[in-house]
């Protein structure tokens, strides 16, 4: 499975983030981006947030006013099948080698977009780590950095193979 970096994304803490014309990527996150809620976000399980950007298009679609960014991701992808993303995946995008470590769970910070958002990207299959919901990977995939290193947008984003 293969794809490209559509945008890198950063803030100082909360939603939405905003892009950046490169990313110095560490064990961390991305160099410069911040959490509202470190308790809950961020640390070397949850050091980027990955969405698909067909999975934000097709939330649009349903009426909320979403962009890259929008949702907290660090990285908007384009190309890759979320439905057959899954934890322990690695992907090697520019420099960088990184490992899904879970799907992330939507917060109530997300209601700016619209009530319901939660219900129209996570359910209790999703929770249940069932990748047959048609809401699979909406809400995005925490991973964790295996080989730092520079991402730019345009970089080709790969799967490399299944953690064991």
């Amino acid at each position: 499975m293969t794809g490209s970096i559509l945008q890198i994304n950063i803030s100082l803490g909360g939603i939405p983030k905003r892009p950046i014309a490169e990313a110095m990527v560490t064990p961390e996150g991305i160099r410069g981006d911040a959490w509202a809620h470190p308790d809950i976000h961020g640390g070397r399980n949850q050091a980027l947030l990955i969405i698909a950007s067909e999975g934000i298009e097709e939330l649009t679609r349903k009426g909320y006013p979403l962009f890259r960014g929008a949702l907290g991701e660090n990285l908007t992808t384009g190309g890759l099948d979320r439905r057959a993303m899954r934890i322990g995946q690695r992907y090697q995008t520019g420099e960088v080698l990184v490992e899904l470590t879970k799907l992330r769970g939507p917060c109530a910070t997300l209601n700016v977009y619209g009530s319901g958002i939660q219900r129209a990207i996570y359910d209790a299959q999703v929770k249940a780590g069932d990748p047959t919901t048609d809401l699979w990977g909406l809400s995005g995939f925490y991973a964790r950095v295996l080989q730092p290193g520079i991402i730019r947008p345009h970089d080709i984003i790969a799967l490399v193979d299944q953690a064991v």
